[in-house]
């Protein structure tokens, strides 16, 4: 006789996902505003796209994950904040372009779905469009048995914005004598974790409840700390400030980001000293004996964000940066260079 068999005998419980829908909602609904049009449980999100004054209304879109710091989320059980860093890889792309960030969307892959640790990666993703200004209208929770090691699950998210072409920042008009003004990042943000995960946890042979010293906190609390998300500060610049370029520090550090906006023939030159380096940098420095330049070519050094422009435009953006309650620092220039594109003396 034939055993009778069902979606749950093969791993994928839609019971548990309903009930990790019902525990989301309240955070999801946080985020909404008066442009969403639809609720939970639809087959897409509306939004109403707010265009008013805009000559040519454009749309910029950005897509990121987590990558392997999602390994010290599942090291430490703890799944709340790295929602804010796939907010925050997807929102700052958005916001070099200029454009205001509308909304967002996630996709969690796991290999079992469990409905409270579900709502606690969503209340992250939540807070962190809270900070990116976006309202969460969809998202996809995948049960997929057998793909994903026990406990383990996979995030990606996507943000859309919008920016009046006219308006759009290019770095067309990045000039020799242009100021470099940089924010301040809050430790590694989501970049560079398999060497992290290698020099910590394989060389040094530490463990997520190790306090250090140098670190003034338990190794899990510096690696996990979330990325910062700039909606704050580029809301406070954009509409009453020419920024040339805006340059998001990410995987590839200063070397492979800050040339992307660069006109030929010029180059950014930074002042060491200029900027705070967190703890957690030349702690791996010392574990790795990392040269420094290779530093410099993975991690953001305590820069999440650059601003470029003119120096006569660089005195007020700090001015309205610093009544925003953001830190902000002059850390380089813009100098002529038919060579190296990135010097840092």
């Amino acid at each position: 006789m034939n055993e009778k068999m069902t979606y749950k005998d093969a791993g994928v419980d839609t019971k548990e996902g309903e009930r990790a829908v019902s525990l989301m909602k309240e955070h999801v609904k946080k985020t909404f505003n008066e442009n969403v049009l639809t609720g939970l449980g639809g087959f897409g999100g509306l939004f109403r796209l707010p265009v008013e004054g805009m000559k040519e209304p454009v749309l910029v879109s950005g897509t990121d994950g987590v990558g392997t710091k999602l390994k010290i989320a599942f090291m430490m059980d703890r799944h709340d904040t790295v929602g804010i860093d796939c907010v925050a890889m997807c929102v700052n792309d958005v916001l070099c372009q200029g454009a205001t960030p509308l909304f967002f969307l996630d996709y969690i892959a796991t290999g079992k779905v469990t409905a409270e640790k579900i709502a606690a990666i969503v209340k992250g993703i939540a807070d962190g469009c809270a900070q990116g200004r976006s309202a969460l209208i969809g998202g996809e929770t995948a049960e997929m048995p057998g793909f994903y090691g026990e406990g383990e699950y996979d995030m990606a998210g996507f943000s859309v914005g919008v920016v009046d072409r006219d308006k759009i920042i290019t770095g067309e008009h990045i000039a020799p004598g242009d100021v470099i003004l940089g924010l301040p990042s809050s430790g590694i943000h989501s970049n560079g974790y398999s060497l992290v995960r290698k020099l910590v946890f394989e060389k040094a042979g530490l463990q997520v409840n190790d306090y250090r010293e140098e670190l003034g906190e338990t190794v899990g609390e510096a690696l996990l700390r979330p990325t910062r998300i700039y909606a704050n500060a580029c809301s406070a610049v954009l509409p009453c400030h020419e920024v040339k370029g805006i340059v998001h520090i990410t995987g590839g550090g200063f070397y492979e980001n800050v040339p992307r906006i660069l006109p030929a023939g010029t180059a950014a030159q930074f002042a060491k000293g200029t900027w705070d380096i967190p703890p957690v940098f030349p702690f791996l420095q010392e574990i790795g004996s990392i040269e420094e330049k290779e530093m410099f070519s993975t991690f953001n050094m305590g820069i999440g964000m650059m601003m470029i422009a003119s120096a006569e435009e660089a005195e007020g953006i700090c001015s309205d940066l610093a009544a925003a309650g953001e830190k902000v620092c002059r850390i380089g220039e813009i100098v002529s260079s038919e060579g190296e594109r990135v010097i840092i003396r």
